[in-house]
């Protein structure tokens, strides 16, 4: 049986709430293991690598995906703290989980490679945290590498944070070296939560998971009162009651406790079933005792849209309740149930990136045993209509009104932040000239590494600019980016055409001076795909009424003169002429039965 713990004692003096947040790959979860261990969290017997990276995904990866909490007990100058680590994820899709985990802390670890340097996302992150007014401590980690130059590092801190260089902390997560520092510089320097007990409660429900036997379990962190076992509460947002069922800290996993205190950060079971229940970003209170709720979370935008679909159609419902779980998981994602003539039912989901799209489908493939179809990446657009009619959002090409129709197009940009060592700066500035984008700044970090600055367009980045931009700087370029609203763009639908008809499914949103080589490329991946008929098939792509590229696939040819023995030539050209009369029949009436794999390598990335 799982001891219940007491934390009455932990007055909001006694704790500390903080998040720990890095550029990804910079050590973030092996210092929390570190931590997690120094203070007895984590036994010999409970311990592994990269404990808060729960889902299978993290660890394949080595990313963090999701945000995870963990409370540690630690004794300083006599006193016994109560410390709640708010883990967060490093890289670019994930920010709203780290401005989301930021809300419930007041301090954040800013951790720093030592071979790498300050880095797009270490930039980014920063700016979340100081703009949320927390106490920042910089940590610079993995000092004990041949590669590591710490001095490099502290003076790109101290230029660009304007940090002293007495604050910044040196350490190796990986064999243990300056983690007493940190522990006290975590007491020491971040304030403490400023709640008070005597206050009604109101706690703010920041991350829900669903539990296969329990329901939902709910993050909350207490910002005044008690709440206790056996109580009701109230959720704002969706004015529901529920009794309190069992609550306690993440020590390191669910451990009970009668009661959560103003300042502390813990876990609620309340026996909720659906995700409709539990809002990120709602507020609770006691039943009896209504209060002004938070403000709540600024939802998240969708950057990148792609559609869901089951591979077995019978597979649908199982989708469906596999994404309403993931959902619940991850707020950030957007659902909308469509059908596809190609792939039958299925849902139109929108994501922060591409990371983000990739990892979901992961998930939803290896911890409910599905195989999943995901199409091509697209993003929302912005039509204007004629005659002041209004301007209406697109996400797919189905959706595009006829050009006559159309007025402006509005594409969404981006502003985007690249820092890249000297050597590939002109590889880069290609890259991003390519995909049409528009060079704002361009200054020096230090000798070695450039910060380049671009107002791109989303759709130009929502397809291969992160693996190009690895690949042209062998690995060593950083990304990072904001949405920065929307301009005009020349953009129009192209059409693809089998015999004339206009196959919906295959059309896509396109640059102007783009079509014709998206096009051909498109025709000829066709041509290859389709497999012959009894008659001539002739691919194309439009932009209206205009082709833009063309192909044909040869008909299969039946010998109609194989029986002909000797004879007249007529014979034989009068069987020729009927069977050309007949192909041509064929043609006008014939139907094109285009595979599933067209239209999968079509749509598929």
């Amino acid at each position: 049986m799982i001891k219940t713990i007491n934390l009455q004692n932990f007055t909001s003096d006694k704790v500390r709430n903080f998040s720990i947040i890095a550029h990804i790959d910079h050590g973030k979860s092996t210092i929390s293991d570190r931590l997690l261990e120094a203070t007895g969290t984590l036994t010999d017997r409970t311990k592994r690598e990269q404990f808060l990276d729960k889902l299978q995904v993290e660890r394949e990866r080595g990313i963090t995906v999701k945000a995870q909490t963990a409370s540690m007990f630690y004794n300083h100058a006599g006193q016994s703290y109560l410390l709640n680590l708010i883990d967060t994820p490093g890289h670019v899709d994930f920010n709203y989980e780290v401005s989301r985990s930021l809300y419930a802390c007041q301090g954040a670890l800013l951790l720093i490679d030592a071979t790498q340097g300050v880095e797009a996302q270490t930039m980014a992150n920063f700016y979340l945290a100081f703009d949320q007014d927390l106490t920042i401590i910089p940590i610079i980690n993995k000092i004990d590498m041949s590669a590591a130059d710490p001095e490099r590092v502290s003076n790109q801190i101290i230029s660009l944070f304007d940090f002293k260089p007495e604050e910044i902390i040196y350490t190796s997560a990986k064999t243990g070296i300056g983690i007493d520092t940190v522990l006290k510089a975590i007491v020491e320097r971040i304030p403490s939560p400023k709640g008070s007990r005597e206050k009604p409660l109101k706690a703010l429900l920041f991350d829900s998971w669903f539990d296969e036997y329990r329901g939902i379990v709910c993050l909350i962190a207490v910002n005044d009162g008690i709440i206790k076992k056996g109580e009701n509460i109230t959720l704002a947002q969706v004015e529901t009651s529920y009794e309190v069922q069992e609550l306690g800290l993440m020590y390191p996993n669910e451990t009970p406790a009668e009661a959560l205190y103003a300042g502390q950060v813990g876990y609620i079971i309340t026996g909720m079933k659906t995700i409709k229940e539990a809002r990120v970003g709602d507020t609770i209170y006691h039943s009896k005792n209504p209060i002004i709720p938070f403000p709540g979370f600024k939802p998240a935008k969708p950057m990148v849209f792609a559609g869901i679909y089951p591979v077995e159609q019978i597979e649908f419902e199982a989708l469906k309740e596999a994404i309403e779980k993931l959902t619940l998981n991850d707020a950030s994602v957007s659902i909308e149930k469509k059908s596809s003539p190609a792939l039958g039912l299925g849902f139109r989901c929108g994501f922060l990136g591409l990371l983000h799209m990739d990892v979901f489908k992961q998930r939803i493939e290896q911890e409910y045993g599905l195989s999943v179809i995901i199409t091509a990446p697209s993003v929302r657009y912005l039509i204007k209509l004629q005659h002041d009619k209004g301007t209406i959002p697109v996400e797919s090409p189905s959706d595009f009104p006829k050009q006559h129709l159309i007025e402006e197009i509005l594409e969404p940009v981006i502003n985007a932040t690249i820092i890249v060592p000297q050597q590939y700066l002109g590889n880069i500035i290609n890259l991003c000239e390519e995909k049409r984008g528009i060079q704002k700044d361009l200054s020096y970090m230090d000798e070695e590494r450039v910060i380049l600055k671009y107002k791109l367009p989303l759709n130009e980045v929502a397809t291969d600019f992160y693996d190009k931009l690895k690949s042209l700087s062998s690995g060593y370029a950083s990304f990072d980016y904001e949405e920065a609203g929307y301009e005009p763009a020349k953009l129009v639908k192209m059409d693809t055409l089998l015999n004339k008809k206009s196959i919906d499914t295959l059309s896509s949103i396109v640059h102007v001076d783009k079509a014709y080589y998206i096009g051909r490329d498109l025709v000829d991946r066709l041509r290859k795909i389709i497999p012959r008929q009894l008659f001539e098939i002739i691919i194309q792509a439009a932009i209206g009424s205009k082709i833009i590229a063309r192909a044909s696939i040869a008909p299969l040819r039946k010998d109609v003169t194989a029986k002909c023995y000797g004879g007249d030539i007529t014979r034989k050209r009068k069987l020729l002429e009927k069977q050309k009369a007949g192909k041509k029949k064929m043609k006008q009436i014939g139907n094109v039965e285009i595979p599933q794999e067209a239209f999968l390598t079509i749509l598929k990335r």
